[in-house]
């Protein structure tokens, strides 16, 4: 009697299919790791970006809040526009008071302090330090706002018109957009803070 032969391997057919199966997954898979690693990167990003906006904003109103007269009698405040600001403020350990300088340089905002010195006593602002205190700025135009004694605290379309009447400041807020990927999502971070010029308060 002829004996009945079990054909048990996959056809060249059944392998092509299941080869390219298997690939179709395995790219699945790929794509969805690199989507979550991204995801995690930009969470952890925009935490980071946050946090360092805060903090530069924070540093900011702390500076601007103890603004008075000059070590050489200068009014407190030099400088008012919509990106840029000049003040003087004792923010350091001795008893003199620094010229403060920040302004918007690119897409980073930048600290200069110019410590008084030499006799007469003088501010020489070529000897201006300058730090980076945040990047990624993503504002089209103002960072900067001036507010004076009528400011109820609350309206967002009160701020002095430009040109900026320095004496009439009695508060200044700053704006911040932060984006560290322009041009891909999610949008760019924004952080903002008021404060008043303690020593300049009329009411």
């Amino acid at each position: 009697m002829p004996k009945k032969i079990n054909n048990l391997g996959f056809s060249m057919m059944e392998m092509i299919v299941v080869i390219g199966l298997f690939a179709l997954f395995s790219a699945s898979i790929s794509e969805i790791m690199i989507w979550a690693n991204h995801g995690k990167d930009v969470i952890f990003e925009q935490l980071s970006k946050q946090s360092d906006g805060r903090i530069t904003i924070q540093d900011f109103l702390n500076d601007l809040r103890r603004a008075s007269y000059s070590s050489i009698g200068a009014y407190p405040l030099e400088l008012a526009t919509p990106n840029e600001i000049v003040f003087y403020s004792n923010v350091d350990t001795d008893s003199w008071k620094e010229r403060i300088h920040y302004y918007v340089s690119g897409t980073i905002l930048k600290r200069g302090v110019t410590k008084p010195s030499g006799t007469p006593l003088t501010y020489n602002i070529a000897n201006e330090v300058t730090t980076d205190v945040a990047h990624d700025l993503n504002n089209t135009t103002t960072i900067f706002y001036y507010y004076d004694q009528n400011y109820d605290g609350v309206s967002n379309t009160s701020s002095l018109s430009l040109p900026i009447n320095i004496p009439q400041v009695r508060m200044v807020g700053i704006k911040l957009w932060l984006d560290l990927r322009p041009n891909v999502s999610p949008a760019p971070l924004y952080i903002e803070g008021k404060t008043e010029l303690r020593n300049l308060k009329s009411n």
